[in-house]
């Protein structure tokens, strides 16, 4: 489940007619840098939401074998969109990544698949010490514990890409909801699990972010 539905305000004039996942670093956009990495796993299916300007989300992926899914009239949120997208997703678990960072390393979906345990694992979060975070300007979002749980912290940040059961969704009232509130309910059964990424990531969130990214690109291999 690939997040392309935000408005991306702090890019300023950059997505005043553009949408924050065909900005591009290095010359390519960002929703094609994350797919490149999507389909080096092979996914049973791959399925994008839209909503800020998506009709330019749904005619750069027309002739890719995503799902587009529009939301409309409202926006959904991280958790509702996965919610609304099901209908197009396999039963199981999926990973869901955002599309607004640049990767300096090994595949992070590759990493998730290979350490992921459902026995045990209701989700499992890819995340980063802060000093491989590349403008991140945050203290963290999660503490590690020698077991691979996470709990809420200052401490590693999460990069965006996870893999996550979906059945708790259902159990969700709102229509428009982040994933943190399923985040919470695994946290409570001691089944929120995190992953340290070995390499460097960057948030392209900003106008700076775009400058971050191609000088770690510049630096080393995605």
């Amino acid at each position: 489940m690939l997040f392309a539905a935000g408005f991306g305000t702090r890019m300023g004039d950059l997505t005043q007619n553009t949408p924050k996942p065909l900005l591009k670093v290095g010359g390519k956009t960002l929703l094609d840098r994350t797919l490149d990495l999507v389909q080096a796993v092979s996914p049973v299916r791959t399925v994008a939401n839209a909503h800020y300007l998506h009709q330019q989300v749904v005619d750069h992926l027309k002739d890719t074998p995503v799902h587009v899914v529009v939301e409309e009239p409202e926006i959904l949120e991280t958790g509702g969109g996965l919610r609304n997208a099901l209908p197009l997703l396999e039963n199981g678990p999926v990973f869901t990544s955002n599309t607004d960072a640049v990767w300096c390393g090994p595949n992070p979906f590759q990493l998730l698949l290979e350490a992921w345990q459902p026995e045990k694992m209701d989700a499992l979060l890819l995340c980063l010490p802060r000093e491989n975070a590349i403008g991140h300007k945050g203290k963290g979002d999660f503490l590690l514990s020698e077991t691979g749980q996470i709990s809420r912290g200052p401490g590693i940040v999460y990069s965006g890409i996870q893999i996550l059961k979906t059945e708790g969704l259902h159990d969700i009232s709102d229509t428009a909801f982040s994933l943190n509130l399923l985040w919470d309910q695994m946290h409570k059964s001691d089944r929120l699990y995190g992953l340290t990424y070995p390499g460097k990531w960057c948030d392209v969130g900003s106008p700076e972010g775009i400058t971050l990214a191609e000088e770690m690109l510049e630096s080393g291999n995605v």
